[in-house]
């Protein structure tokens, strides 16, 4: 069974998309911040967006492989639109809201009832982030060879 799934052009091309993209972000980091953060390796945020990446490979990975005109890559095609719009909407502002919640509770020095850690603030993108994620799917699907 894993070696069907290794063997799996589409997989594999968003696998090494997702991958490139943590690593990249992991990387970024590090050199912004002179101190490495491994969950940055798994973590939502940041430049480049891994969901971009990879919803990106995938759905240039469809029309190389079967085509523009295929189901398979208008779904593709459709849901990355749908993570993409996500990752800079919904998401963001979810991560917006945790700066403030965070801000309001842990400066609050009457506040008794604080939690034990912080709200994750890193969660959504930049449309920056997201164009950054989109290129280097786009880039990793196109040069990867078709199984």
């Amino acid at each position: 069974m894993l070696k069907e799934l290794t063997s799996n052009y589409y997989i594999n091309v968003a696998m090494v998309a997702w991958i490139s993209a943590q690593v990249l972000k992991t990387l970024f980091s590090f050199i912004v911040n002179k101190k490495f953060n491994p969950e940055r390796l798994v973590g939502a945020g940041g430049m480049p967006s891994a969901h971009s990446a990879l919803v990106c490979s995938l759905t240039v990975a469809m029309a190389r492989g079967i085509g523009f005109n295929s189901p398979e890559f208008a779904i593709c095609f459709i849901v990355a639109g749908v993570v993409m719009y996500d990752a800079m909407g919904v998401r963001r502002a979810a991560g917006e809201q945790a700066k403030v919640l965070n801000k309001l509770v842990f400066e609050d020095k009457d506040n008794e009832n604080k939690p034990e850690k912080a709200l994750k603030e890193f969660l959504g993108h930049t449309p920056l982030e997201v164009l950054g994620g989109a290129l280097l799917g786009i880039l990793v699907a196109a040069l990867m060879p078709i199984a």
